[in-house]
């Protein structure tokens, strides 16, 4: 079906007046604006349902979003037969999340689901939290997490708490494609007796976990001593994190005002991404201003966590999600290892783009570290496969999400900015500080130094383009990259690794998925991988080198970052 033929059957159905007008409007007068909203089918990715706001089958708008929540209703009642299903349902601080979290919450109990709705914006990693704590056999919560205003989504949840993974993520995919007029789904009003509030008693326990999840409790007597400064950049941090801060016993705990407020427009910041230093712009100022032990930002939806902290000279570095996933693996390792915490059943892990660092400290402690593919319904699903056999211990990614225990299973920046906090006091009990904590792992471990470079392409074209960028990697893959041989070629939809050398390959035990991983002689790593809910290709690179000394680190720093550069010229980028 083109997309004219797919906007004009809309046309046909029965849609409010608003969206009749302007589907008209694109037949009329913008044919490229009717392509791209309508010339396929928003699907699920890594992060579940995402798009921009709009009209449209490739639009995030009400009829999308009941559509999807129809086809995995469908789904909950063919899996879940002849017994009684309910879901969790909560939303970020976007424009349109209340709206079509409520349109969810009304598709469930018009299927006879039961709909626990969340009274108010909550953080993501609560609606998770909700879902094992009702036991609930699904959930979703409406968010586009870190991306631009204009976005919103749609992230679908299995009974452990998880996104869905396969064969449910295709299964609902299934389902919804099954839908072919929107009198198929069926809808309540919202004062249905199947739809019910969740209010402060889940916030409450939810922190309360978050607070047993401590490790050094000791250290948290001095908590009192330790500065922080916090920002929501306007999402739903606001409503979790300074009150389980504060509960924890850090009392000086400092809100950025001008981003406290919730707020879709995200007024303060180009984009509301803790990735982007930009972002932080007005947390670094009142940092320096309180001279802060540390700072920390979360996303809107608060599964993100962006820090920067205080360096021997009284300024502030920032932390990237390599360097942040290492410091935590350390600190929780060192510190299981120090209070007889440690066993040889634990277990940490890590995507394949995230630091070989943190396998190397796994390695020191002699525990095991497994590799997922990028996304954490993987962590999630590995975490369900050995439970019961390995405890579960922490787990992150390079892109600002950590999971510090299996209370939830998903990234969680509430509980991160929790462990961080928690990091800073112990390192202060300590005398020392998280800047010596991070020289310390280089002293011990070498210098790693990972970038990262993303390239978007948006719309119909830009999808064709990154798949044959994709595809050039495969038939023209790089003999050598800042002057080392690559001596290994992964490719992870063909699930094969190649010794270079010999040319023979050996099979990856991994799902499939869009990535390729080149290795040279020496041990950087080139990866390339389209993103899942983004219209992004991106590009990872990790070196690495030993120091022998502190003075060591920063012209060691300056050969890592020169010999990406040489790289990234090499590759166009």
């Amino acid at each position: 079906m083109t997309a004219l033929e797919k906007a004009q059957s809309w046309l046909q159905q029965d849609i409010d007046e608003q969206t009749r007008k302007e589907i008209e409007h694109l037949i009329a007068h913008d044919p490229q604006g009717l392509e791209e909203a309508f010339y396929k089918d928003l699907s699920f990715g890594t992060g579940g349902l995402r798009g921009v706001m709009g009209v449209g089958s490739n639009r995030m708008n009400r009829y999308t979003v009941a559509m999807a929540t129809q086809g995995l209703a469908n789904y909950l009642k063919k899996t879940y037969p002849q017994q009684a299903i309910s879901v969790a349902i909560g939303h970020d601080s976007r424009h349109n999340s209340r709206h079509f979290a409520e349109i969810t919450a009304r598709v469930f109990a018009g299927n006879g689901i039961t709909a626990y709705l969340f009274a108010e914006l909550r953080p993501t990693p609560e609606l998770s939290f909700a879902i094992r704590t009702l036991k609930c056999q699904g959930g979703v919560v409406i968010t586009a997490s870190h991306n631009p205003k204009k976005y919103n989504g749609y992230k679908a949840y299995w009974s452990d708490g998880a996104q869905l993974i396969a064969p449910h993520d295709q299964n609902v995919v299934h389902e919804v494609s099954r839908i072919s007029r929107f009198s198929q789904i069926q809808m309540t009003d919202l004062n249905s007796d199947l739809i019910k509030t969740i209010g402060p008693e889940m916030d409450e326990q939810y922190r309360q976990a978050i607070v047993n999840l401590a490790l050094d409790k000791d250290a948290l007597q001095t908590a009192a001593q330790v500065k922080l400064v916090y920002t929501p950049i306007h999402g739903t941090g606001i409503t979790m994190v300074p009150d389980t801060l504060r509960q924890m016993g850090f009392e000086q705990v400092h809100v950025v005002a001008e981003q406290a407020e919730p707020n879709g427009d995200f007024p303060t910041v180009v984009y509301p991404n803790p990735e982007e230093a930009e972002a932080l712009t007005l947390g670094l100022q009142q940092a320096r201003q309180q001279q802060a032990d540390l700072l920390m930002a979360t996303d809107p939806d608060a599964d993100r966590v962006g820090i920067a902290i205080r360096t021997p000279q009284g300024d502030y570095q920032l932390v990237n999600g390599n360097q942040m996933v290492a410091m935590m693996t350390y600190y929780i390792l060192s510190t299981r290892q120090r209070l007889g915490l440690l066993s040889p059943d634990q277990f940490m892990v890590k995507t394949i783009v995230t630091t070989d660092l943190v396998e190397k400290i796994c390695a020191d402690y002699g525990i095991t570290c497994y590799n997922t593919l990028t996304g954490f319904k993987f962590i999630a699903a590995l975490i369900r496969k050995l439970e019961g056999m390995q405890q579960f211990i922490g787990g992150g990614e390079e892109s600002y999400g950590y999971m510090t225990s299996d209370v939830v299973r998903d990234k969680d920046a509430v509980a991160a900015c929790a462990l961080l906090a928690e990091m800073a006091a112990t390192r202060q009990a300590q005398g020392s500080s998280l800047y010596e904590l991070l020289e310390e792992i280089y002293l011990r471990y070498g210098l790693w130094h990972e970038e990262m470079v993303s390239i978007t392409r948006e719309g119909k074209a830009g999808q064709e383009e990154i798949a044959a960028m994709m595809q050039n990697f495969r038939n023209n893959p790089p003999a050598s990259l800042g002057g080392a041989t690559v001596v290994k070629i992964l490719d992870y939809q063909q699930l094969t690794e190649l010794d270079v050398a010999s040319g023979t390959t050996q099979p990856l035990d991994f799902p499939k998925s869009n990535v390729l991983q080149f290795i040279t002689e020496q041990g950087d790593k080139v990866s390339a991988r389209p993103s899942g809910t983004e219209p992004k290709i991106k590009f990872y690179f990790s070196v690495s080198m030993p120091v022998a000394s502190r003075d060591d680190i920063p012209p060691a720093r300056q050969q890592l970052q020169d010999r990406i550069a040489h790289i990234k010229a090499e590759l166009n980028l």
